[in-house]
């Protein structure tokens, strides 16, 4: 049975019944807030939980507040699940540092397989073996380093605080230097889902997140660059 500790944020008390009930009988250990401030207070207060599942309609602060000030500190995986549909209103939770979406009402089957595969991705790669650190320590410019084993990104020796979703993107980049990398390789590797030409949105506003973390001005990026009408790559 797994203990991994889901964090569940939403007004709403029969939603937050719900889900405690579905992911507790999935073998999660389920806190709950019913508000935006009393989320961010549980984050601070530690040991920061293994996912969030955040909503953004709330009163006070909003779930985007919440994740901004969340991303402060923490690169604690936020999945998104929320009334709100728009492509505006995904580009929105994307830029505050989320790092999925599902819109409600929502299927359990699809809920589960994106808490499962955001949780393991961030518990696989914060417990990769530490014998490979050399090898996977990567230099991108004169003053950015990556290494793949602590999931971590130092510029000018100040770690950047990358989400893990960014992170994914950064590392499948890397793993294709030099090469261009079109969107829907990278959307279905990363994401793990059937490429939509909607999903061209998510795509430039994480990269443009990376961009503004890693470069020193996003309009003429020296790390990863826009190849028009094909793609992205680094050298």
């Amino acid at each position: 049975m797994s203990h991994n500790r889901i964090l569940v944020v939403d007004d709403d008390p029969d939603i937050r019944k719900v889900l405690s009930v579905l992911l507790g009988s999935e073998g999660f250990a389920v806190e709950e807030a019913e508000n935006g401030r009393k989320a961010v207070e549980r984050v601070l207060a530690g040991p920061s939980p293994d996912l969030m599942i955040l909503d953004i309609m709330m009163p006070g602060m909003d779930g985007l507040e919440v994740c901004a000030r969340v991303r402060e500190t923490s690169s604690v995986p936020i999945l998104f699940l929320t009334a709100k549909s728009q492509d505006q209103d995904k580009v929105a939770a994307y830029t505050s540092g989320g790092d999925d979406f599902l819109v409600k009402p929502f299927s359990q089957t699809e809920l589960l397989m994106k808490v499962k595969s955001l949780i393991r991705r961030h518990t696989e790669y914060n417990t990769y073996p530490a014998r490979y650190a050399d090898e996977n320590t990567q230099v991108l410019a004169e003053d950015v380093v990556v290494d793949i084993r602590t999931r971590s990104v130092r510029r000018n020796g100040t770690r950047i605080n990358l989400t893990d979703k960014e992170f994914d993107i950064l590392r499948y980049f890397m793993e294709h230097r030099g090469e261009v990398v079109q969107n829907k390789d990278l959307y279905e590797s990363v994401w793990g889902e059937k490429y939509l030409p909607s999903a061209g949105n998510t795509i430039m506003v994480h990269v443009l997140n990376l961009r503004k973390k890693l470069e020193d001005d996003v309009r003429k990026s020296k790390i990863i660059k826009t190849v028009w009408g094909k793609g992205y790559r680094i050298e």
